[in-house]
């Protein structure tokens, strides 16, 4: 129980912030839970594709990762790929997830638990899915379900993996959104 304790309070530390207003725990049991969080960004799949798995170093919050500001992280978008991350000398890493399906512009799925997840033998699924906003740009619903053998309750940790799911979404899209500014013509 005191494992649960400190994961629950490193985890919320660290999200620090609330997540997008589009944010659901869709499900919560003792042996799993199912988040959703969802941003629409204005720009079109193919951009916020490449963002997602060429520049996932430049949008993923660093204090979100195990070595902080020295840490690279990369994602192979392949079936077998991984979302890997390195510290800067290479000599620390970590293989957080396993890519299981492609779709380019579309949906990328991870198997996987992060962070305190992934020590404590849990796993999950987590897709970004892409597609037309209905005003224009791009709707991304991060979806992540998580499950497994702990002797903890995992209901526990549904709302704070969320806020931290919602801070990871805002990230790309945030980046998406400086992205387009530094990219818009000036007047």
């Amino acid at each position: 129980m005191r494992t649960v304790r400190l994961a629950l309070i490193a985890i919320g530390l660290a999200a620090g912030i609330a997540a997008p207003a589009a944010a659901a725990v869709k499900d919560a049991a003792a042996n799993g839970f199912t988040v959703e969080n969802e941003r629409t960004v204005a720009v079109d799949a193919a951009t916020a594709w490449k963002a997602l798995t060429d520049d996932v170093d430049r949008w993923w919050p660093k204090d979100h990762t195990w070595w902080g500001r020295d840490s690279r992280l990369s994602i192979d978008a392949r079936a077998g790929g991984c979302f890997c991350e390195r510290s800067e000398d290479g000599r620390r890493q970590a293989a957080h997830m396993t890519v299981s399906f492609v779709d380019p512009g579309k949906t990328l799925r991870l198997l996987g638990g992060l962070g305190p997840l992934q020590g404590m033998g849990l796993s999950g699924a987590m897709e970004f899915r892409l597609s037309p906003a209905k005003d224009g740009g791009t709707r991304i619903v991060l979806f992540y379900r998580v499950g497994g053998y702990t002797p903890d309750d995992l209901s526990k940790f549904a709302p704070v993996v969320d806020k931290v799911q919602g801070l990871q979404l805002g990230g790309l899209a945030d980046y998406l959104e400086r992205g387009r500014a530094a990219a818009a013509p000036r007047p």
